[in-house]
């Protein structure tokens, strides 16, 4: 059975950081807001589950800050990036703000605080409901079909924003895409798992660097240690597919990580996930249609700014969505806001993501990432301003007037 619903203002599908933040922007600013999960939360995730000292200003715009850091998470201090023969470079969370800290927190507990204030700044969420497909017009996207187990819900809205993540779950639908299969063109996977007794230093998240990926260890609360490590997919088939032993014929490589994680142990259930590729992808896929977070462009998890970037996006897709509201309202043209989109997404993140895609290429092969440590190990001054391309520039990061 069908069901036709109400238009929206916008319609969001993905409650990751991304969806929740532009939801929660968007609602505060008087817009109808629809906010589509497909799993219940709170729900574990891949992910390196660091948070960066600017999330934690975002935090405050979002106004979820107090409830962050009543949660229990460890206290980074430093990134600590080591190379297979056993150098290191150190990187400085008050770098990134004076006297601020990075945070180690579940994806679980995180997701859980952001859902919790997209419902009580005024977003429809609706849990446990899949977006199937779009609502098309002429090939313009006019909202979205739910599906909540037998019942069928066409939910019409002025803008939809695929915050799908990774997989951009609805920009694929414009052209039918299928996943490529097993042992097709996915050349990396990535494992994750909290740990006990991993001996990761404190306040430190570690980075370490081993033949075809890296893996990173930090503290998140309740005692444990999160580990989120890459490996190549030839190397993941030839051990079985079994993290355990990805672990030990490639991460012990790097020494520091076989001393880590030497008695450590998962007290949590192994996620996996295939890696199709890193960088940009299309803003504005269809007139209608908006990619934030991972969807938009999927970043290299070492740098440290995967989860800043999907806040971000979701605080500048609802700035843009609230400049031209009034306008689509009114039931004028698309094309304004995704011009703005894209011009204020480029002026945001594409030096960024460039850099990252440079440090990147050192990271997957240990003689580059060797010579790396050695090099930025070489000067404070020079570390510094490379660590900092990879985040806002300062006179970014205050927030237009009206949202906060």
């Amino acid at each position: 059975m069908t069901n036709s619903g109400d238009t929206y203002d916008v319609a969001i599908a993905g409650a990751g950081p991304a969806g929740t933040s532009a939801a929660i922007h968007l609602a505060t600013q008087g817009a109808r807001v629809l906010l589509v999960e497909q799993k219940r939360f709170p729900r574990a995730k891949l992910c390196g589950e660091f948070i960066s000292p600017e999330c934690l200003r975002h935090f405050e715009r979002l106004r979820v800050a107090d409830q962050m850091i009543s949660a229990g998470g460890a206290t980074l201090t430093q990134t600590v990036f080591y190379s297979r023969k056993g150098r290191s470079v150190n990187v400085p969370s008050e770098w990134f703000g004076a006297n601020e800290r990075a945070l180690g927190l579940s994806r679980s507990e995180m997701d859980q605080k952001l859902l919790e204030r997209a419902k009580s700044a005024g977003a429809l969420v609706l849990e446990d409901t899949h977006a199937s497909e779009l609502l098309l017009d002429n090939g313009s996207v006019r909202g979205l079909r739910l599906k909540c187990g037998s019942e069928i819900r066409d939910q019409h809205a002025l803008v939809t924003i695929d915050a799908t993540g990774r997989t951009r779950a609805l920009a694929r639908k414009l052209h039918n895409r299928r996943k490529p299969e097993p042992g097709g063109r996915y050349r990396l996977v990535a494992f994750k798992a909290h740990l006990e007794n991993a001996q990761v230093a404190e306040g430190a998240c570690e980075i370490y660097s081993y033949p075809g990926g890296y893996g990173g260890l930090s503290s998140v609360e309740g005692g444990v240690s999160n580990f989120c490590f890459i490996a190549a997919a030839k190397d993941v088939r030839r051990c079985g597919s079994d993290p355990e032993a990805v672990i030990r014929e490639s991460v012990f490589r790097n020494p520091r990580a076989a001393y880590t994680l030497a008695h450590a142990h998962a007290c949590s259930e192994w996620l996996s996930v295939s890696l199709e590729s890193f960088g940009r992808r299309k803003l504005v896929p269809a007139e209608g249609l908006l990619t934030i977070g991972d969807a938009a462009a999927f970043i290299d998890p070492f740098s440290g700014s995967g989860m800043l970037i999907a806040l971000e996006s979701g605080e500048l897709a609802a700035q843009t969505i609230t400049n031209q509201l009034e306008r689509l309202r009114r039931s004028a043209s698309f094309a304004p806001l995704a011009r703005e989109y894209r011009l204020e997404y480029g002026k945001k993140f594409d030096l960024r993501l460039r850099v990252c895609s440079l440090l990147r290429r050192a990271a997957f092969v240990p003689s580059l990432a060797e010579a790396a440590i050695l090099f930025f190990g070489i000067s404070t001054r020079l570390r510094r301003k490379v660590a900092r391309t990879t985040r806002p520039s300062r006179k970014l990061e205050t927030p237009p007037p009206g949202m906060c």
